[in-house]
């Protein structure tokens, strides 16, 4: 096996267990010191147990590895840095940070409560924004220190904000938030020769497991390729978080043996009159360009 991350530090987030777990050994195996981030919550995100996280450094040290547990809040402010300065501290720099954490709450519009919205938007959202601005932070201070290693950022997007999937506005808005997020500091931190992607997974997990219907969709197959397998979306990040990563502000649908490049918003049809609309003139103008949800 190629050790594509030789010598590189990494930190996953949410890698206790399911994709995260996934990331992270695939990336001890091609020779990276990770950082395995885990409260080891429930799907909701209460409670919390740190043996998830360490039950994978112990594989990774097993496999002939390095890696170290966390247990911090990626969605704390303090939780974060303190993350950031785990992996410095203990392996003596960062290369990259994968930001996987997640949870679910699920409810249609008018059922939601303000508390389920508040924490999914938190832990996605936020639990990206934080552990990556703590980051960009450690390594402005290192470019301008004259140490431009390379660095990498991936994302964790879904089909379920991109693709807009009913029952989940608080996960869907907070997952097309983080595309979004993703393209924006890639921009920005180019000039620290970071590069910031995001991935959208299909795979069998604890909170794909929890939406209805797809327990059915995702059954183990035995015997032959499993294309549901949360190990089939890691080689693609750890691709994006090597050096030889040449994609920046990029989403790819990664599912089973597929790596899909998505395409951003864009414009589509309208249309102009040179001068102000009156609304029934406007209306009458777009009706025809309506489509069906």
């Amino acid at each position: 096996m190629s050790r594509l991350c030789e010598g590189r530090v990494a930190i996953v987030t949410g890698a206790g267990r399911g994709i995260g777990r996934e990331h992270a050994l695939s990336l001890a195996a091609h020779g990276a010191k990770v950082v395995v981030n885990d409260l080891g919550g429930n799907v909701d995100g209460s409670g919390g147990d740190l043996s998830p996280a360490q039950q994978v450094v112990e594989e990774i040290k097993a496999m002939g590895g390095e890696a170290v547990a966390n247990g911090d809040n990626v969605a704390s402010w303090e939780g974060a840095q303190r993350l950031i300065n785990t992996a410095v501290e203990t392996f003596g720099d960062l290369h990259a940070v994968v930001n996987n954490a997640g949870i679910l709450r699920d409810r249609v519009l008018v059922n939601m409560t303000e508390e389920e919205w508040d924490a999914v938007i938190a832990v996605h959202l936020k639990g990206h924004f934080a552990p990556s601005r703590w980051a960009a932070a450690y390594w402005r201070e290192q470019a301008k220190a004259g140490v431009t290693k390379p660095r990498n950022i991936v994302h964790t997007s879904s089909t379920s904000g991109l693709f807009s999937n009913p029952g989940q506005s608080n996960y869907g808005a907070a997952k097309s938030g983080i595309a979004t997020f993703g393209q924006i500091i890639a921009k920005e931190l180019a000039r620290y020769h970071e590069k910031s992607n995001t991935i959208a997974p299909g795979a069998r997990t604890r909170l794909t497991l929890a939406t209805p219907g797809l327990e059915d969709i995702m059954k183990p197959v035995e015997g032959g390729f499993d294309p549901w397998d949360p190990a089939n979306i890691s080689p693609l990040v750890a691709y994006l978080a090597s050096e030889a990563c040449v994609f920046n502000g990029e989403t790819f649908l990664v599912q089973g043996g597929t790596v899909t490049m998505l395409e951003s918003w864009a414009r589509g049809q309208g249309v102009d009159r040179g001068a102000k609309w009156s609304v029934s003139e406007l209306a009458d103008a777009l009706a025809p360009l309506a489509r069906p949800i």
